[in-house]
């Protein structure tokens, strides 16, 4: 595994070093070809005869139209800076004449491509700007207005900066990391920004104090840049990581390329992930290898040692396999059995249970009937209040009609016989109104009108309300999702309870209120009576608890009316009002209001009775 590693580490170190050489000679050339293309405009400019012309009678002529000259230039030939130097290396007319920090002014003796065209050749630079702080590369060429004179010297110096942004940011999109030093190996370009301004080794103090007095970094500290060769190889590459800074903790194949032309030297770092890819790959397919063959040859010992075996072990299996089984038939005759009976039992028990639970059915559903059937009783002396009057009006106007009718009258007996058929439609009305309220319900929840509820409620007590003021509080029509004979069962049984609750009141009052919400309404009834005991609030709704006296009820209208709400998907809650009075709030989810076309539970109902 380690040679088929070391193997694989060093041939994809060559195909890096291929991809690293291509890369940095395409690198190379692009720098070079992007500045030797400006290499004639100084020349071009500084034979101008407008340059000329300028520099003779300088003190004579308006330095305008020449920095609109240089700045046309600039914009056609897309460079940063072109600007003209007098023969004392003063700046004497530039394209950015209209800038705050522009050359015109500044003197710049101090620059070696100044030096180099005073004195006749043309000059090279690379720095930071004085005025901008803007790495940019310098070509200067002699401005001459008399040439032929043997001890002739330069009048002026034309120069030309470009800017290297646009290199350095193609170099950002390459998967490496591009840098350029100079003779001093000073950083000055770089892919990386964290790279630019620093030495590619550390410098002494007397390098950087000698590197600052020529200002071509201006006041950069030129930090080491944190690069450390850690292996040198024989194709001229190097093995560097980085001990500092953003780029610390990889690994990179280092590769340089000298640029005669401009005594730089290019680098190139290429990320070794790829090499540590390929030599793991390569350890680990070693490594499945050498074990697909380790368990091939075990897998073959491992088949003849079980072979035989085998062979051992299916005698002594056969010898025990009709024990074995004969065993396992009186295990599962066994089992078996106490499967059947435990099955026997346990559908004697679902049977047991499902009877019960119809009896209990049967029973809540008989409980809710005679709850009924205990307030009819309630009801019946003013029933029979209300059936006595009719009999005995209609009694009268019988024997009229039969005293009319021997008389001859026949408009007066029909006149009573009239009076007659009213009376007993009055008397079918009050029957049919009991027999509506002691039926059954069938359990269906469909839309339900409260109001229309309460309505059925309170002419069941119409007799009893009388004397009682009661006050409605609803607007519109509110419907509920219910069933309209429970529904009705538990207001009948509040209203009643109100009524007799308010029998010692002298001035009684019922308010029946509807409060609407988004999800659900609010049915409330409230009385004027002495209200509800504090300690009998949490015990109101049990089976057979009564505040009356005995033989006034059984204690279930309340129980039954908290199940029936309860069943509807309801709540229904007991409170004392400020003052005086019982309140019982029901809650019911709310219901839209059917469709008018079709007939409601409530109509079919009425129309029945």
């Amino acid at each position: 595994m380690w040679q088929t590693a070391q193997m694989a580490r060093e041939q994809a170190l060559q195909t890096l070093v291929r991809e690293a050489e291509n890369e940095l000679r395409l690198s190379a050339a692009g720098l070079e070809g992007h500045l030797t293309r400006h290499d004639y405009l100084p020349q071009l400019l500084a034979s101008r005869e407008m340059v000329r012309r300028f520099l003779l009678n300088r003190g004579q002529q308006d330095p305008m139209p020449l920095n609109l000259l240089l700045d046309q230039f600039r914009a056609t030939a897309d460079v940063s800076d072109v600007y003209l130097l007098d023969a004392y290396a003063n700046t004497v007319a530039a394209s950015n004449w209209h800038r705050p920090d522009t050359f015109i002014g500044q003197n710049y003796a101090f620059r070696s491509y100044y030096q180099d065209a005073i004195e006749g050749r043309r000059g090279r630079f690379y720095g930071l700007g004085v005025q901008s702080l803007e790495r940019g590369y310098y070509f200067s060429a002699p401005v001459w207005l008399d040439d032929t004179a043997p001890d002739a010297r330069p009048s002026g110096v034309m120069v030309i900066k470009v800017l290297l942004d646009a290199v350095e940011a193609s170099w950002a999109e390459q998967d490496a990391e591009l840098m350029v030093t100079d003779e001093d190996d000073i950083i000055f370009m770089a892919s990386h920004p964290a790279l630019r301004m620093a030495a590619l080794h550390p410098l002494s103090e007397e390098e950087r104090q000698a590197l600052l007095a020529t200002r071509r970094y201006a006041d950069e500290p030129l930090a080491h840049s944190g690069i450390e060769i850690f292996a040198d190889r024989d194709d001229g590459s190097q093995l560097v990581r980085f001990t500092q800074g953003p780029l610390s903790g990889s690994r990179y194949l280092g590769l340089a390329r000298h640029m005669e032309a401009f005594g730089w030297d290019m680098h190139i770092l290429k990320p070794l992930d790829s090499v540590y890819s390929a030599q793991w790959l390569a350890a680990a397919l070693a490594g499945g290898l050498y074990g697909v063959v380790t368990l091939a040859g075990g897998i073959g010992w491992q088949r003849l040692r079980l072979r035989r075996e085998r062979e051992l072990f299916a005698e002594r299996e056969r010898q025990t396999l009709a024990h074995a089984r004969d065993e396992l038939e009186r295990n599962v005759e066994h089992r078996t059995r106490d499967l059947l009976e435990t099955n026997r039992r346990l559908s004697d028990e679902i049977e047991e249970r499902r009877r019960a639970e119809e009896n209990l059915r049967q029973t809540r559903d008989e409980l809710i009937q005679a709850a009924k059937l205990a307030v009819l009783g309630q009801l019946a002396a003013g029933i029979n209040h209300e059936l006595n009057q009719p009999l005995a009006a209609i009694r009268a106007y019988a024997e009229n009609a039969r005293a009319f009718l021997e008389r001859q009258r026949l408009e007066a007996a029909d006149a009573n016989l009239a009076q007659v058929v009213e009376l007993t439609e009055r008397m079918a009305e009050i029957s049919a109104q009991l027999r509506q309220f002691s039926r059954k319900s069938e359990s269906s929840l469909t839309a339900v009108s409260v109001q229309a509820c309460f309505g059925y409620a309170l002419r069941l007590y119409q007799n009893r309300l009388r004397e009682v003021e009661v006050i409605r509080c609803w607007e519109d029509e509110v419907w509920v999702h219910a069933d309209l004979v429970r529904l009705e069962q538990v207001l009948v049984n509040l209203i009643g309870n109100a009524l007799q609750a308010m029998t010692e009141s002298p001035a009684p009052k019922l308010f029946l209120s509807v409060e609407v919400e988004p999800a659900q309404v609010r049915i409330s009834v409230t009385d004027s009576g002495p209200g509800i005991p504090e300690a009998h609030l949490s015990r109101i709704f049990e089976p057979f608890f009564t505040t009356k006296s005995p033989g006034s009820g059984l204690g279930l209208g309340l129980s039954i009316s908290a199940r029936i709400i309860n069943d509807l998907g309801g709540s229904i809650e007991a409170a004392n009002q400020p003052g005086a009075g019982a309140r019982f709030t029901i809650t019911l989810p709310r219901e839209e209001r059917p469709d008018t076309s079709q007939t409601s539970p409530t109509q079919e109902q009425r129309s029945h009775a």
